[in-house]
């Protein structure tokens, strides 16, 4: 693992931590591989519920390192990019965002792919590729399902700043709290949703995804048999005895 990404693991929840902050978390291609690799770690491990993503340093990420970038050398950098900037819709865990300072082009990319996300007082945001004469091609759609096609294209064509409040507005993040309360806000939620069930956590984000890709009607005919398998599984069962029983649930897809 690249010493650019801080990887630790605690109570179910393994924390990625961006770690470039002498270049402003810039995602370089090492750091994106990086990243790729956590989250496939997360993907495939049994004892990992759920993926907190930080940053250090006092900006969160300034978007693509525009130093790689502009030298030629690295063919598969697109495709990595399209990995990572895709990989809300593919993970099986939730992933839940702890922002502060500036959050720039490919920054905004990881934010838009959290499932939940906490921004700190003062963060701010911009899609600027546009004044590179770049546009944000592999975040935009990621983008569109946070915040809306026509929201997206207005902050992809003036490439403006916008405030945290803009973002709680319009759904890029969830909550917003004082600086020195992120981590601790967004690690007591993480841990929450990683020791929910394993099972119905992957069911569900699983629905979301395959959903988008069907028509109406056969989105419906998806949601009635997971339906129908949840109210057949393990977990299900032990769910609705723990609420009967008024205890905390034991899961049996749930393995430490």
């Amino acid at each position: 693992m690249s010493d650019l990404l801080e990887v630790s693991c605690e109570n179910r929840v393994l924390r990625l931590y961006l770690n470039r902050a002498d270049k402003r978390n810039a995602l370089n291609i090492e750091l994106c591989r990086a990243l790729l690799e956590a989250f496939e770690q997360a993907r495939t491990d049994p004892s990992i519920g759920a993926v907190l993503l930080g940053a250090n340093g006092p900006t969160f990420c300034a978007g693509m390192d525009l130093k790689e970038v502009t030298e030629p050398g690295i063919p598969e950098e697109t495709a990595i990019h399209e990995q990572l900037f895709t990989i809300g819709s593919h993970l099986n865990k939730p992933i839940v965002a702890a922002i502060h300072g500036p959050v720039l082009a490919g920054g905004l990319g990881l934010v838009s792919n959290a499932h939940v996300a906490f921004a700190a007082h003062g963060s701010t945001f911009g899609l600027t590729e546009i004044r590179i004469a770049m546009w944000p091609y592999v975040i935009f759609r990621s983008m569109v399902l946070a915040i809306g096609e026509r929201r997206t294209l207005e902050l992809c064509l003036t490439g403006r700043m916008f405030a945290a409040h803009d973002a709680l507005h319009w759904g890029l993040i969830h909550h917003i709290v004082p600086l020195q309360e992120i981590e601790e806000r967004a690690m007591a939620l993480a841990v929450e949703l990683a020791n929910n069930s394993p099972e119905a956590i992957a069911r569900g984000l699983d629905f979301v995804r395959r959903s988008r890709e069907l028509s109406w009607n056969d989105a419906g005919d998806l949601a009635r048999s997971l339906r129908e398998a949840t109210f057949a599984s393990a977990d299900f069962l032990e769910g609705v005895n723990a609420f009967r029983e008024k205890r905390h649930p034991s899961w049996p897809s749930l393995k430490i």
